[in-house]
């Protein structure tokens, strides 16, 4: 018996000592009689002390603790009461208690549990402060927020006024440049002395590089997001540096100055790249020349640096005998409206905006742009520019794309208030053949319009009484006319053109006008109603195929051309049934597909890049599974070039072959 009372006994206190927290066991006169040695660690008072002392005198509140100990008493138990243990730390507990019994069930003492909760009230403090620190910065966020707002409206209202600016000043600055440019490409096309032809071919391509500056002055953000575009095409470089050089001669005379070209005759006759912007990129450097040279030479060198099967690369130089540049100035003269020296602008003029813009042009086509200069000597400005090779001919800049033109009559209304570009648009619809009438004002328009048909509407979009916009929507709304409409636009701003599709216009062409633009553009919307067959749309006599990569994959082995050939001329047309029937059929992955299956082709018979990305455009919209409004003018793109492509490739089949023949029998013939 007194074997087990010690098992017991050691049993008990076994599972006292177990627990981690304090544990007091309490006289109902409140007096402590046991003690775990968690309490003697958190109260740093031995046992011996401890045992037999009042168990309120350890806590902060001790009347508190003694109604709370009463509690337990009164009603059995008590849990999570929170408590404060006075010790060198002031310990918070949640006080847990519980009455035991004797044999006989009388109440004999409390068991207490003192939980510490010291880690949990400082993690409580920590989210009570962290959530205050929260509230203190949404508050802080939502004032940033308002001033956010308030800045954003600012700014987009600016932009608005920016907008209107840069479209107003677009109408007004290419206005007279529709009429110069277009009446130069109409001279072009008269009978010319080789000189007169010469200086208009000058006037031309200065006009066209001014329009060029003027579109990428006039977009800002275009210009400073580097979205540049560059076209791709052929053209004869000695000519056009001949050309350009043209443009100084009046003030080279005037200066007494010398100007010098010193061309590199291994530079291939052709090359393909974007001449305009060449152009812009000399006229900038060979301008500041002669602008800073008193006395002495401008060389404007051009030599090949090297070449191989695909692509050249060319360095232009432009070196002249004027001020110098100081060498602490070099590094900021390609900076926004920077120049070398404060007086600069007043001594000579200049934004000091060419250098940058020439700086930007280069780099954006893979090239580069050094100086070298010395005050008083003179300084040499280099350009190294990359160039396609190519095969293919150029077309005289006097030549429109000419189509054998089957279709004669069509009935245009030009909608246009400045007489001389009235004049300039009948001189080129005369041109393809068309019948031209024309009206002054959008009001004027929807008259003609009520009393006789017309085929397609030209629309000017800044017009007295009547503008276009409102003249479209009229025609739309009231007349409830479907009368194709191309607005005539003078602005680039995305503003005007959103507008445009918004009152119902077809499709819009800027000015000053690209005739071959022009005349694709209306041959295009005719077609979609129906209003010209197919049969009767002409041939454009430009090639959109370019052999010269097939040619030097293949290394001019005929069999293999042929064969790569006779696989597109097998494989396409199948696939252009399947992209138009996918489209119809809005069968999005059938389109895909397709368009997936065209796309390598087209570098591989040099079809131009720009219908390549035409199709990753529909790929785009097939994928996300989106119609979009001009996935259906895309997809006739495609379809056009890629049936002209088959056209010229039977051509091209048919010619190999018979030359691969006509060399077999030359060779028996020999033997």
């Amino acid at each position: 018996m007194e074997t087990k009372r010690i098992q017991g006994s050691q049993y008990a206190r076994s599972l006292i000592e177990a627990s981690l927290d304090p544990l007091f066991t309490i006289s109902p006169e409140g007096k402590i009689t046991d003690i775990n040695n968690a309490s003697i660690s958190i109260t740093e008072v031995t046992r011996e002390k401890l045992i037999g002392t009042n168990f309120f005198d350890y806590f902060t509140e001790p009347d508190k603790a003694r109604e709370i100990y009463k509690q337990v008493f009164a009603e059995g138990f008590v849990a999570d009461f929170p408590l404060t243990i006075r010790d060198g730390k002031l310990t918070d507990v949640l006080f847990n208690g519980s009455v035991y019994k004797d044999e006989y069930g009388k109440v004999i003492g409390v068991v207490v549990v003192a939980r510490d909760i010291t880690d949990h009230k400082r993690i409580e403090a920590e989210l009570v402060e962290a959530k205050e620190h929260a509230e203190r910065a949404t508050k802080i966020a939502q004032v940033a927020k308002i001033k956010a707002e308030k800045a954003t409206q600012i700014a987009e209202n600016a932009v608005i006024s920016k907008q209107q600016f840069l479209s107003n000043m677009s109408h007004e600055i290419r206005t007279p440049m529709n009429s110069i440019i277009g009446f130069t490409k109409v001279m072009l096309k008269t009978s010319l002395t080789a000189k007169q032809k010469e200086y208009l071919t000058a006037i031309k391509m200065s006009g066209e590089v001014l329009t060029v500056l003027v579109n990428d002055i006039l977009d800002l953000a275009k210009v400073d997001a580097g979205k540049m575009i560059f076209e791709q095409k052929a053209f004869k470089m000695d000519a056009s540096i001949s050309a350009m050089i043209h443009l100084f001669e009046p003030k080279i005379q005037e200066k007494n100055l010398q100007l010098i070209k010193k061309y590199d005759p291994k530079i291939p006759k052709v090359l393909v790249g974007d001449p305009v912007r060449l152009h812009q990129i000399l006229i900038n450097l060979v301008s500041n020349a002669v602008k800073f040279t008193i006395q002495g030479k401008i060389t404007v060198g051009v030599r090949l640096l090297n070449s191989d099967e695909d692509k050249v690369s060319v360095e232009f130089t432009i070196t002249d005998t004027g001020i110098g540049i100081a060498e602490d100035k070099i590094e900021y003269i390609f900076q926004n409206f920077q120049q070398a020296t404060s007086n600069t602008s007043r001594l000579y003029g200049g934004t000091g905006l060419g250098l940058a813009i020439a700086k930007q042009l280069a780099e954006q086509q893979g090239g580069t742009i050094s100086v070298k200069s010395k005050i008083a000597k003179g300084t040499t400005f280099s350009v190294v520019l990359p160039f396609k090779k190519t095969r293919g001919n150029v077309e005289s800049v006097t030549e429109i794309k000419e189509a054998d033109l089957k279709i004669k009559g069509l009935k245009v209304l030009v909608v246009e208030d400045i007489a001389l570009n009235q004049l300039l648009m009948k001189t080129l619809l005369d041109d393809f053949g068309f019948d031209c009438e024309l009206a002054g004002n959008g009001k004027i328009a929807i008259e003609k319009l009520k009393s006789k048909p017309f085929d397609i509407v030209l629309m000017d979009l800044h017009m007295p009484e009547m503008n276009g916009f409102d003249a479209s929507r009229y025609i739309r709304e009231n007349i409830d006319s479907q009368i194709p409409i191309i607005a005539l636009t003078a602005d680039v701003t995305t503003t005007d053109l959103k507008k445009c599709k918004a009152v119902g216009m077809n499709d819009y062409i800027s000015k000053p006008i690209d005739e071959n633009l022009l005349y694709s553009k209306i041959i295009d919307l005719l077609k979609k109603p129906g209003l010209i067959n197919d049969d009767d749309l002409p041939v454009i006599s430009a090639k959109c195929t370019d052999l010269t990569y097939l040619i030097n994959r293949t290394k001019s082995n005929p069999q293999l051309m042929m064969d790569m050939i006779a696989l597109y001329l097998e494989q396409t047309p199948p696939l252009i049934g399947s992209m138009k029937q996918s489209l119809l059929d809005k069968d999005w992955d059938s389109l895909y597909a397709a368009v997936h299956k065209i796309i390598p082709s087209f570098h591989i018979m040099g079809i131009h890049n720009d219908f390549e990305g035409i199709a990753k455009k529909v790929q785009e919209y097939a994928s996300k599974q989106q119609q979009h409004d001009e996935l259906q003018q895309w997809v006739l793109q495609l379809e056009n070039v890629c049936s002209r492509a088959c056209i010229e490739l039977e051509e091209e089949y048919n010619l190999i072959k018979k030359q691969t023949d006509e060399r077999k029998e030359n060779i028996t013939f020999s033997c």
